[in-house]
């Protein structure tokens, strides 16, 4: 990937397109192709064709998607499961077509089975039952990973996927129900310290165990791996570190400076108990994360304040 190859990050308004912009400014390319969802509606399959017949974008950063957390995805399954794989298709089918030399899509570590063993192996794809409350978005992006899988049998397309573990960041939505816990964590505590509010209720026990990931980590992975990864097998990008929630819950309510009580609800769903990712793989291609878990909730919190009353 020369700096001056034009390059198109779809999504680049969301929490990882943003970051791999960023990314890829600091290293300096040249020839960032970009596209807001009013220029370019990425679900309407004529558009996006007609887009990369006329820029001729030579690598993509797949990174457009429809997110949330287990509030969203249980309250809005069509819209994940639509939105999600009209994208992935119009995209991965209009790169192929116009020639670009290598895309990059992104997926979740959500399309690993419930009672995969732990640590996450590639391997375990396919190798069991979803977990309920993400099925609809994990479908979707097993449908994107197959989608390149393919188009690299059939047609020689260099694609490639990435496993992402759970992310963080500046850009993250902030939603207290339709985000995810990172993020709803936040602007909860951060609601409860200005209010004054003696207490802050989590969802769930507070026992299932998370991996997080600053997504500016995942950018640099991203740039890395576009760069030094050509195979057809997926590849996972996390940090092999895990913490329980009520853990997380701690750390968030400590960078905020919350001095409430932190309670549970746990009337509400848990998900998946112990979710970490394998990263042998990535280590072995030579790519390893910096950003601790604190320091990447820092950042994210002084991101948060600095654009909480934006609309």
């Amino acid at each position: 990937m020369d700096k001056s190859q034009k390059i198109f990050i779809a999504g680049h308004r969301g929490l990882v397109g943003s970051a791999i912009l960023r990314r890829l400014k600091v290293e300096g390319f040249e020839k960032l192709i970009t596209r807001s969802h009013a220029e370019l509606e990425l679900t309407n399959q004529s558009d996006v064709e007609a887009f990369f017949y006329d820029v001729r974008p030579e690598f993509v950063f797949l990174a457009a998607a429809h997110v949330g957390g287990i509030h969203a995805n249980s309250t809005y399954p069509a819209e994940f499961i639509y939105s999600n794989i009209a994208i992935q298709t119009n995209i991965i089918h209009s790169a192929w077509r116009a020639g670009v030399k290598k895309l990059l899509f992104l997926g979740s570590s959500c399309i690993y089975p419930k009672q995969a063993p732990q640590p996450i192996s590639e391997k375990s794809l396919l190798s069991g039952p979803l977990e309920e409350t993400n099925e609809w978005y994990a479908v979707a992006k097993i449908a994107g990973i197959k989608m390149c899988q393919a188009y690299r049998q059939q047609y020689s397309f260099n694609a490639i996927s990435l496993m992402p573990t759970n992310l963080y960041g500046p850009g993250d939505n902030f939603h207290p129900e339709n985000s995810h816990v990172m993020p709803a964590m936040i602007q909860r505590f951060h609601k409860a310290k200005v209010e004054g509010q003696p207490s802050v209720t989590i969802w769930g026990t507070g026992t299932p165990r998370r991996e997080f990931l600053y997504a500016d980590d995942l950018a640099e992975a991203s740039v890395f791996l576009m760069q030094n990864y050509d195979e057809a097998e997926i590849i996972n990008v996390g940090t092999g570190k895990d913490v329980t929630i009520m853990e997380l819950a701690e750390l968030v309510k400590d960078v905020v400076g919350f001095n409430g009580d932190i309670l549970n609800d746990s009337s509400k769903p848990d998900g998946t108990m112990l979710k970490r990712l394998d990263i042998s793989h990535l280590a072995k291609v030579g790519w390893t994360s910096s950003t601790s878990l604190r320091d990447g909730l820092e950042l994210t919190y002084q991101w948060y304040m600095e654009h909480k009353n934006e609309k």
